[in-house]
């Protein structure tokens, strides 16, 4: 099957800027549970200056789920690797990453393997861990029994956990409907999928890969938010080469969709001080 269908690849073309400047591309990959329609309200943002390409990871959304490689995707690289042969399909050029969540530490790897295809990456509530670990004095938010029990949660009534920790997630109490949206996205995922990709996010460990990062990237963090905290920000900042943090006032993990003009001004902001 061609990457274009695998996974389900959707290019917007941007007018040509009044200068005549090429156009840059923008790839959004989206989070876990998620697909490319979570970027709707982000996205339109830059179709005034960029060429927009939205794709579904493979397991999640359109893709091709018969794709989906349970021995494969064990691993971020596995995704790494495919945002790659998506990369490579959509630009000639370097692209701008505009990861969210479990997806800015697959750029990440991505960028590693082969910097000459990123000029910028855009990391949305990222996190390199999850698990806590007090002998490097690292905080990532949980314990190994906090991931262990939403596994088991998740093992047991996949539906029941979507219903009752999307709302939560999505951080929105004001904005019901974000949370219902983001509970029927997990509900479409198929469970088995859904809890494979989980224990590969939330046991992945990639602080040992941030020093080897080359590409300029910008760290967006929620100043509320339980599944990437602020100390989480303030590790990759201190420990992201080439990058910048900006913290934005929202609740939840989702500021792509509840909060698209607060994520859209520092992105765009950091994106011209490259004059990309």
């Amino acid at each position: 099957m061609r990457i274009e269908q695998r996974n389900n690849i959707r290019i917007n073309q941007a007018a040509n800027p009044a200068d005549g400047a090429p156009i840059a591309t923008i790839v959004f990959a989206h989070g876990f549970g998620c697909d490319q329609t979570m970027w709707r309200y982000l996205e339109p943002m830059f179709r005034d200056r960029y060429r927009t390409v939205l794709f579904d990871l493979v397991g999640s959304g359109g893709s091709d789920l018969t794709a989906y490689d349970f021995d494969s995707y064990t691993s971020l690289q596995a995704h790494a690797d495919d945002l790659l042969q998506v990369v490579k399909a959509v630009s000639d050029g370097p692209v701008i990453c505009i990861g969210h969540s479990v997806s800015s530490m697959t750029a990440l790897l991505a960028s590693i393997a082969e910097p000459q295809r990123f000029a910028a990456q855009i990391m949305l509530a990222p996190s390199p861990c999850y698990v806590d670990d007090p002998d490097a004095g690292y905080y990532g938010g949980f314990s190994r029994a906090d991931i262990d029990d939403l596994l088991g949660a998740m093992d047991s009534n996949y539906l029941g956990w979507a219903s009752t920790m999307a709302p939560v997630i999505m951080g929105t109490p004001g904005q019901p409907a974000l949370g219902e949206e983001l509970a029927h996205s997990f509900c479409r995922t198929d469970p088995n999928i859904a809890l494979h990709f989980a224990r590969t996010t939330f046991l992945s460990d990639h602080r040992a890969d941030l020093p080897r990062n080359t590409t300029p990237a910008l760290i967006v963090q929620c100043d509320d938010d339980f599944i990437a905290p602020m100390p989480v920000g303030d590790y990759l900042r201190a420990n992201l080469p080439h990058s910048t943090l900006q913290v934005i006032e929202n609740m939840g993990h989702c500021p792509h969709m509840s909060a698209p003009q607060a994520c859209h001004a520092p992105i765009r902001a950091f994106l011209d001080g490259l004059h990309l």
